[in-house]
């Protein structure tokens, strides 16, 4: 959590004085930077990152998150349908006098994950329709010649994904090690079995605009609940709510569209999505998603990443036991499935 004098410098950085600043007030859910949600004077609210020092334990792929995050929101705004914040100022080099942060406009609503009173189910299908439509119109968007994190905390944007996902998947598993991390497998197994997947990486030739934390809590839905009654009969009217933003876009990557479908269905199996899928045909350059063997070992893939980024930052964050149990509980045979997953998907393709 950052005080309200350290976002008080941020602000003054771009001549904003503290008696500019009517409201102050921390923003909790996120696990890496601390963020704040501030109030000004003349109206204008704005949310305002700062990430942990450099000297803070982390994952390899989170220097520089903010580098992406700017990337994201300055791709995704230029789509022209897709709501977003807009970046207000960002200072993104660590040996600043200030150090790092982003200040952003504040987009309307509130975390899907925590609506009261609950979405009724035609409302929550007609928005899972609208989020399928706007993450194919962000999956519209090509990335500059490479591959991999804008930040290149891995390294510089590589020319084929498969260079690019196996740096990523290898720093994870690095990870794993230095922090004693706890895995259904050893990483040196896991990483053979990646390494013997790899192959059909190479059937991604296009570094699209991929946000790849799209779970509910970075998914604002904005507007007033529809209509219920008791007996269900009407079950929430049609445009009563709508995506009020995406939002926490530090995670993005050049790369396979398909992977955003793994945190679109945390936990889950996006084909059960139809609403989703539906939508995403509507706007997606390349129309409806096909579920063909390629496409299906790529997602086991994602999801083994995914998972494995879940289960390490544990350790790093030193998250709460509750938290880190119930990662373990729910999150560790969600990868050990995964990795099922690659080995079939191995077998059948021999």
């Amino acid at each position: 959590m950052q005080s309200r004098a350290t976002v008080s410098t941020v602000l003054d950085d771009i001549g904003i004085g503290a008696d500019h600043i009517a409201a102050c007030s921390p923003l909790t859910g996120g696990t890496y930077n601390a963020v704040t949600r501030v109030t000004l004077t003349d109206g204008r609210d704005w949310v305002v990152k700062i990430p942990p020092p450099p000297t803070a334990a982390g994952m390899s792929y989170e220097r520089d998150l903010l580098v992406n995050e700017v990337t994201f929101y300055a791709a995704a705004a230029a789509t022209g349908d897709v709501a977003v914040p807009g970046v207000v100022h960002s200072r993104l080099d660590p040996g600043s006098a200030t150090g790092p942060y982003l200040i952003m406009s504040a987009c309307p609503g509130q975390p899907w994950y925590g609506i009261s009173p609950a979405l009724a189910d035609r409302e929550e299908r007609r928005l899972r329709h609208e989020l399928g439509r706007l993450v194919g119109r962000l999956h519209s968007v090509t990335g500059p010649g490479g591959f991999g994190y804008p930040a290149q905390a891995l390294g510089p944007l590589a020319p084929t994904w498969r260079q690019a996902f196996t740096a990523m998947t290898d720093a994870v598993l690095a990870d794993a090690d230095t922090y004693s991390a706890r895995l259904p497998r050893p990483t040196d197994r896991i990483r053979a079995l990646l390494a013997a997947a790899a192959p059909v990486l190479d059937d991604v030739i296009r570094p699209a605009l991929v946000h790849f934390d799209l779970w509910q809590g970075n998914l604002l839905v904005d507007g007033e609940p529809g209509a219920r009654t008791i007996g269900g009969i009407i079950d929430g009217e049609p445009g009563a709510r709508t995506i009020g933003g995406i939002i926490d876009g530090e995670r993005m990557f050049w790369g396979d569209p398909a992977a955003d479908f793994v945190s679109l269905a945390l936990l889950g199996e996006v084909e059960k999505d139809e609403d989703l899928l539906a939508g995403y045909a509507s706007s997606a350059a390349d129309g409806a998603v096909v579920f063909d063997s390629s496409l299906r070992l790529r997602l086991a893939l994602y999801r083994c990443y995914l998972y494995l980024i879940m289960l390490v930052e544990t350790v790093p964050r030193r998250s709460p036991a509750e938290v880190r149990e119930w990662v373990r509980r729910e999150v560790g045979p969600q990868l050990e499935s995964a990795l099922v997953d690659v080995e079939s998907a191995l077998r059948t393709r021999e």
